[in-house]
């Protein structure tokens, strides 16, 4: 199968590290654009990108995913799935593209704690369990149709990176 990698963050790397060791062909990682960082406002990587260069594969950092020149580019490598983890809200036009359709990893047991900070969120709100659901994309924002959910323990003495290790 023919896969197009979407991700940013150290948080996204296991999972494209399982897709490597598998069958599939990682056809091209997209991951966001470089930026200053640091106290020095030095220019850098995301760890995604610097992790697929690494590994020899062709890297996509686009400002907008609605540019024509970058859809293009996704419809030229004509993938069969994109995997997505820690991402941007991809376009209909973009998601809709792989023959078998786009999906995402996301760091809660949807439906709870649908959008942005869902760890945060579930060590906030009490919870005694989290976990990780896969589902595919649809226009609503982590809504589509789940594929599989991992449950995860929250300990009394996690906080968010002892809980965002645990579900990498």
């Amino acid at each position: 199968m023919k896969i197009v990698f979407m991700g940013t963050p150290e948080f996204a790397i296991p999972s494209l590290q399982k897709l490597l060791s598998s069958s599939h062909k990682i056809e091209a990682v997209v991951s966001a654009p470089d930026k200053e960082r640091g106290r020095g406002r030095q220019i850098t990587s995301t760890p995604v990108k610097q992790f697929a260069l690494e590994n020899g594969i062709k890297v996509f950092t686009p400002l907008d995913l609605k540019n024509p020149d970058f859809i293009n580019e996704m419809k030229k490598i004509a993938p069969d799935l994109f995997v997505v983890v820690a991402f941007r809200i991809l376009p209909k036009e973009l998601y809709q593209l792989p023959k078998f359709g786009s999906i995402n990893l996301h760091g809660s047991l949807l439906p709870k704690y649908r959008g942005a900070a869902p760890i945060q969120w579930a060590i906030i709100n009490g919870e005694k369990e989290t976990g990780v659901t896969t589902f595919f994309l649809e226009e609503k924002v982590d809504t589509g149709n789940i594929i599989l959910q991992k449950k995860i323990p929250i300990n009394d003495d996690d906080d968010f990176g002892s809980l965002h290790d645990k579900m990498m």
